[in-house]
């Protein structure tokens, strides 16, 4: 006996998903061109065709806690090879970017992320914060003295920290609650459409899968086995490793800090600044090289949610750059400033990433994860 299936679509997701970039869905007629010449799609259950016709009736359920639209990177090959020009692959960018909304906790906090008219508020927060708390503590001093220009002495480490790590895990955790759905979503759908033969997830056995994966992201191999907007990779492995350094050079420095005692400001010849400084320059060439990539692609849609990845990004290494090239320069005043911006970056990197669309980087690595979990060919 045939199986029914019954469908209720649901118009307000469909119209979302549209507003985030997918305004070409209805054009697809599901004649199953992307999923052949897609290089990334596994050959057991393809995508993006099931998901194009999950996305044209509306059907939420088959989406948001689909796995395989987090395992599409958007290269462009099957919107190049589309015959109807609806862009598979910025549709499902588009169902990635809902899924990040309905994952997260702070429902308001995500959608103030992703609307344009409430950048000016989120900027205004971290301003709010540092300003309050440093005047409480007494950790800010707006009169810094000494020659020397030392951002301590404007900034106090300590009022720094006191912010930075609770923003920090502040992140980590709705990342926590985010991932944990996704993952029993990932495994409920996969179960559903035979993606998988595992009953159960083992831990131990995902951790395994996970690190098998992480030499694939580094190298960026899925990507690059894309034909279409190769000259995308150079960019985004430039941003990715930009991100990775200057990570690897604060927790340095906060173990030399807190652990050795050793206060800064550093020497330019110590080997932790030349690879700050290596990392600041890969992340604003890459950002530039992405909006020139994005300014150039016509074709290509650019929603608020793109523009403000690669905006945070280049203002966090100008912002960096500048202030230490300000400090070399000896303007005191302008360093400070520009320092202050900086810090209203970073913040803005932990406590909104896990609602916008850097937060693709932490959802695709479990989704890539999970795929190689299950087996799956």
């Amino acid at each position: 006996m045939t199986d029914t299936y019954t469908v209720e679509p649901d118009v307000g997701f469909i119209n979302e998903v549209s507003r985030l970039g997918g305004g070409d869905l209805k054009k697809c007629f599901q004649c199953a061109t992307c999923s052949v010449v897609c290089p990334i799609s596994p050959d057991t259950k393809p995508f993006p065709r099931k998901e194009m016709i999950a996305a044209s009736w509306g059907l939420k359920d088959r989406l948001v806690g689909n796995g395989d639209v987090w395992l599409c990177h958007n290269c462009g090959d099957c919107t190049a090879y589309c015959p109807r020009g609806a862009k598979p692959g910025d549709v499902l960018a588009a169902v990635r970017s809902y899924a990040i909304s309905e994952y997260a906790p702070l429902k308001t906090l995500g959608k103030w992320v992703n609307e344009p008219a409430k950048l000016p508020l989120l900027l205004a927060i971290p301003v709010v914060i540092f300003v309050v708390v440093g005047l409480i503590t007494g950790l800010l001093d707006f009169t810094p003295e000494g020659e020397e220009i030392v951002h301590a002495h404007f900034f106090s480490t300590w009022l720094v920290d006191i912010i930075m790590i609770p923003a920090f895990f502040f992140a980590v955790g709705v990342f926590a609650v985010g991932l944990k759905r996704m993952i029993a979503d990932m495994h409920a759908n996969a179960m559903l459409e035979g993606k998988t033969d595992k009953e159960k997830i083992d831990p131990a056995g995902f951790v395994r899968a996970l690190l098998r994966v992480i030499p694939t992201i580094l190298s960026h191999r899925k990507f690059n086995e894309c034909g279409e907007n190769k000259d995308r990779a150079t960019a985004h492995m430039m941003v990715l490793y930009g991100f990775i350094g200057l990570f690897i050079v604060t927790n340095i420095f906060f173990f030399t800090l807190y652990v050795l005692q050793i206060h800064g400001p550093y020497s330019q010849l110590n080997p932790v600044k030349w690879l700050a400084n290596v990392a600041g320059i890969s992340l604003v060439i890459g950002s530039l090289l992405m909006i020139k990539s994005r300014l150039a692609k016509k074709d290509q849609v650019s929603a608020y949610k793109d523009w403000y990845l690669i905006g945070l990004a280049l203002a966090l290494g100008l912002s960096g750059m500048l202030t230490e090239m300000t400090r070399l320069a000896g303007a005191g005043g302008l360093s400070y400033f520009l320092y202050f911006v900086h810090l209203i970056f970073v913040f803005a990197l932990f406590v909104y990433t896990p609602f916008s669309k850097l937060a693709h980087l932490v959802y695709r690595t479990v989704a890539m994860a999970y795929q190689e979990y299950s087996e799956r060919t």
